[in-house]
């Protein structure tokens, strides 16, 4: 069904009906009830800490098991289900920085010789760049953008140029 159609037929249900629909909706599809559940009650901050903790443990697993995962798709998982709710996107990037930051606090400990990381971590870099551009905030992430870049150079990461052509096209690095 098309959005179009989709907006007639509701624009033709009468109201009773529409409520039993979305009620209907929201005791059958967990997303729907997560969904509204973040609209009346976000509690984001809690949602948000619990988020970066599960983020942490990938690197840092405090006793629970003695090798850490590393695994990117905890962190863009957990990204993207704010993005769908709706979250703040200044929590977000946030987020997304912190993702980052981790793994370099992590590779700062542990040498890591998987190239697969590096490139995953410039990925999320990018993507982190773009959602800040995107949303305008770009700016009051900039000191967290250039100490993530800085990191990956000091750490001697095997693609810090890319985090470096990323955050700084080629006209602005020539007069740095």
């Amino acid at each position: 069904m098309s959005k179009r159609a989709l907006t007639k037929y509701l624009q033709e249900l009468p109201k009773e009906e529409l409520e039993l629909q979305i009620l209907d909706l929201y005791n059958r599809l967990k997303e729907v009830k997560t969904f509204y559940d973040f609209v009346f009650n976000p509690k984001e901050e809690k949602l948000f800490e619990d988020a970066k903790l599960k983020i942490a443990l990938e690197y840092f697993p405090a006793g629970r098991r003695k090798r850490a995962k590393m695994r990117r798709t905890v962190a863009s998982k957990l990204i993207k289900h704010f993005v769908q709710l709706g979250a703040d996107p200044v929590r977000i990037l946030d987020l997304m920085l912190f993702h980052i930051q981790t793994a370099q606090a992590y590779s700062l400990e542990r040498p890591i010789y998987l190239e697969s990381f590096y490139k995953a971590m410039l990925k999320s870099f990018e993507d982190a760049l773009e959602f800040a551009r995107a949303n305008g905030i770009e700016l009051d992430f900039k000191n967290r953008f250039e100490g993530i870049m800085k990191e990956a150079i000091d750490q001697d990461w095997i693609n810090a140029e890319g985090f470096e052509r990323v955050l700084m096209p080629k006209a602005i690095r020539s007069e740095f």
